[in-house]
């Protein structure tokens, strides 16, 4: 998926070449001439960038450059369109000029989509080998193998990376122009900022042998009491923290049902209108119970859900 339709760590430009893991001749080659991003899964998997703040752009080096010795085999990513291929490695971040350390939190929204492709795909990958050095069939510890796309044990058991599917759901009130609301929550689990109050869209993960529609049914009544219709499907991303596939939605829902809120999970929910969520993101104080109203990140697919909302995609 290319251009900024979609949400922003649903972008890439790069050719996996899937067919070339199994290849290690071909590898050993594409290695000596290949481009190298270097994650630091010991500085919560930040990446260098360089240039203006509103437009980074990922720093890859080449395997001579590297710092050390990696703390991982190099992970194949895939091949870019002018035939270079891309790797990326765990290590010490280089010390280069002009450069800064950042995370995909940060950055993922303001990168190009051969960026955000490269550094979304490459912290996946790393969170699931940094997690998973043992199998779960067998509990032996494991080798990284298939050019970092899995890991097996002793026996030759092996395991492929993990995505965890989960729902995320922005629930209206279905009234079109300033005055339609929308449902956010503010998550217990969260840390408290002093004089702000952060809400979100409703989300939870996917249970075995339930559907993503399902689960947001299922989700939005365990978190606030209140139940929906006319679900409808936004969109996806990679959310690689540790390593998620958040599936976007939309949901209706009636305003006058009382909200009850799971107090484990939801601290505080509430409905909101276009107008006090036009005039947060525009920079404006929006006060909720004597805290500053914030948002969900640029990076998520929260905001993004957000946005199509008001816009009137639902």
């Amino acid at each position: 998926m290319t251009g900024e339709a979609g949400p922003p760590l649903a972008r890439s430009t790069l050719d996996r070449a899937a067919h070339r893991r199994t290849d290690p001749d071909w590898l050993a080659e594409a290695w000596e001439r290949a481009r190298v991003l270097v994650l630091d899964s010991a500085d919560d998997g930040r990446a260098l960038v360089r240039g203006a703040s509103a437009a980074p752009e990922l720093v890859l080096v080449g395997p001579a450059e590297l710092p050390d010795v990696p703390r991982s085999v190099p992970m194949f990513l895939g091949v870019e369109p002018d035939g270079v291929p891309v790797f990326a490695v765990d290590a010490p971040l280089p010390e280069l000029p002009d450069t800064r350390r950042v995370n995909l939190r940060e950055v993922g929204h303001l990168l190009a989509d051969r960026d955000a492709g490269l550094f979304t795909t490459a912290l996946a990958l790393l969170n699931w080998h940094v997690r998973h050095g043992h199998s779960s069939i067998t509990g032996q510890p494991t080798q990284v193998d298939e050019a970092g796309w899995s890991r097996v044990d002793p026996g030759g058991e092996r395991v492929w990376p993990r995505t965890d599917p989960a729902m995320i759901v922005l629930v209206h009130d279905g009234v079109a122009g300033p005055e339609g609301r929308c449902l956010l929550g503010n998550n217990a689990a969260w840390a408290r900022t002093p004089g702000e109050r952060r809400f979100s869209c409703l989300a939870g993960y996917v249970e075995p042998g339930e559907s993503a529609e399902a689960a947001v049914l299922r989700e939005v009544r365990e978190e606030v009491g209140v139940g929906v219709e006319e679900i409808t499907y936004a969109g996806s991303q990679s959310w690689p923290f540790p390593g998620s596939l958040m599936l976007g939605f939309l949901a209706r829902a009636d305003a006058d049902e009382p909200v009850r809120v799971d107090p484990a999970e939801i601290a505080y929910a509430r409905w909101f209108t276009r107008r006090e969520i036009g005039a947060a993101l525009a920079g404006e104080a929006v006060d909720v119970d004597g805290h500053r109203l914030a948002l969900p990140p640029p990076s998520s697919i929260a905001l993004f859900l957000i946005h199509r909302w008001l816009e009137g995609h639902c």
